[in-house]
């Protein structure tokens, strides 16, 4: 059998690793978008490097845009076949995907008037809203910790991440030429004491571990003051300099994650009296179905929910219902706290709220996750003094803030604890994926010293026969 890296190789977005047997069935491990790649993120995600109706089989960890969001064109380009998924994956993949064609069709339409008044050709998006809902179809869900047969030769087995909610760390047994082999792919790696998700669960022992590595050089901070430290950027940006605290976040997992946070200041009689905007509809769509899964929460929040219904909702939250509504907040002069999408700030609303108040130097941008470099986000990061947003410049006045302790990725303690239930000397082979290349040649010095003898990091499009 052999294994090539499609995507997620010596960066973080746009997971694919394909798995071809000798019989020429092929699985393939997640369809993820590129994101933040700069220039270079249109061709990736046009190009698989592999041929779509080929596949026959997509196992998929989890439901995140850089892991689900090219199923469509995945369909779009021929694919047939079956989409294995937890419940809750399928469930949140439904809703980003339709909400990932509707950002591109919206996107272009800004674009293309554009390119018409300069004579150039209209752009297509990479799949549209039907594509969306007719992937949707394809959908098989699968629950946590029973082993399933993907066909003859194949089984498969999800262990929960503690990612995201129906996050899986994906188990393969593959039987050919009547040999087995043990095949383990992380998808991402959540944290331990989560405060809302279980930790990631122990897993069979493995021949061949696929790994992310996102923060795989680095520690975060203590998540304990995660409250403290969110409650003074509302303080010092709404209170003291009436500014907009504006928060680029994820639908699905970092915006619950703060909308619990503030709750928790709003049972403690901290949270200041102010208007807390969640500029989303599709964050408010995930929402709903997160709470709909509560026995993926820690016993922790399962205990809460006996005394607090809603762990997500608190005094002065709003959802915004319409563009309009959106397009409005740019005109308040009041102090808000905005959440929007996306947690990069390389699309979606968040990325128009920055373009409209990044000159003012009341405001402030608090990232409470990782940006790619390229991304809108990761530039901000750096501190710039002027960043074009839309293809225009733009004065950064506004303060650049983050809070690390919010990560939904494991660090590199989180992720050697995951691999703490494997005998390394039964590990052929560990492939580092999903991660920056100068973080992932750290992370494999690291692994080395714990006995993981063979760590590989393969480029794109780099296969390889597992023996």
């Amino acid at each position: 059998m052999k294994i090539a890296f499609h995507g997620a190789a010596r960066t973080v977005t746009g997971s694919k690793h394909l798995l071809t047997l000798s019989n020429g069935k092929k699985y393939l491990l997640d369809c993820g978008m590129f994101q933040g790649m700069g220039k270079e993120t249109e061709g990736l995600n046009r190009e698989f490097g592999f041929d779509a109706a080929a596949v026959d089989y997509l196992i998929l960890s989890h439901a995140h845009i850089d892991h689900c969001g090219l199923i469509p064109k995945l369909v779009k380009d021929g694919f047939k076949g079956k989409i294995f998924a937890t419940p809750a994956t399928k469930d949140l993949a439904a809703i980003l995907m339709e909400d990932s064609a509707g950002i591109q069709e919206n996107d272009l339409k800004f674009v293309n008037k554009r390119r018409a008044a300069e004579g150039k050709s209209y752009l297509l998006p990479l799949y549209t809203t039907e594509d969306a809902l007719k992937a949707v179809e394809h959908f098989v869900s699968q629950e946590y910790d029973q082993w399933f047969a993907v066909d003859e030769n194949v089984q498969v087995m999800y262990k929960d991440a503690g990612h995201i909610i129906g996050s899986a760390t994906v188990h393969l047994k593959i039987n050919e030429n009547s040999k087995e082999t043990r095949l383990t792919f992380s998808g991402d790696v959540g944290r331990y004491r989560d405060v809302i998700l279980k930790s990631p669960d122990v897993f069979p022992q493995a021949d061949y571990i696929i790994m992310e590595s996102t923060y795989g050089n680095s520690l975060h901070e203590q998540v304990t003051g995660t409250n403290d430290l969110l409650l003074q950027w509302i303080t010092k940006t709404c209170l003291q300099k009436k500014g907009k605290l504006i928060i680029p976040a994820f639908s699905v997992g970092r915006t619950q994650e703060i909308l619990f946070a503030l709750n928790q200041l709003e049972t403690e009689n901290r949270l200041p009296d102010l208007t807390y905007i969640v500029d989303s509809p599709l964050s408010q769509e995930a929402t709903q179905v997160i709470k709909s899964y509560p026995q993926y929460f820690n016993k922790a929040i399962q205990k809460l929910i006996e005394t607090d219904k809603d762990p997500f909702n608190f005094k002065g939250l709003k959802f915004t219902k319409s563009v309009e509504e959106s397009k409005l907040l740019n005109y308040s002069k009041d102090p808000l706290v905005i959440i929007s999408a996306s947690g990069m700030a390389e699309a979606g609303r968040v990325k128009h709220h920055i373009s409209n108040n990044i000159e003012n130097s009341r405001n402030t941008i608090l990232f409470t996750g990782y940006c790619e470099p390229n991304s809108l986000g990761g530039r901000l990061k750096l501190h710039p003094k002027e960043v074009n947003i839309f293809g225009a410049p733009h004065e950064v006045n506004a303060e650049i803030a983050e809070i690390r302790s919010m990560s939904a990725h494991g660090d590199y303690n989180d992720l050697c604890q995951w691999l703490a239930c494997q005998d390394p000397k039964q590990v052929k082979k560990l492939f580092l994926v999903h991660g920056e290349y100068k973080v992932q040649q750290d992370f494999k010095q690291r692994l080395n010293s714990k006995g993981f003898a063979d760590v590989e990091i393969p480029e794109r499009h780099y296969e390889i026969e597992l023996t």
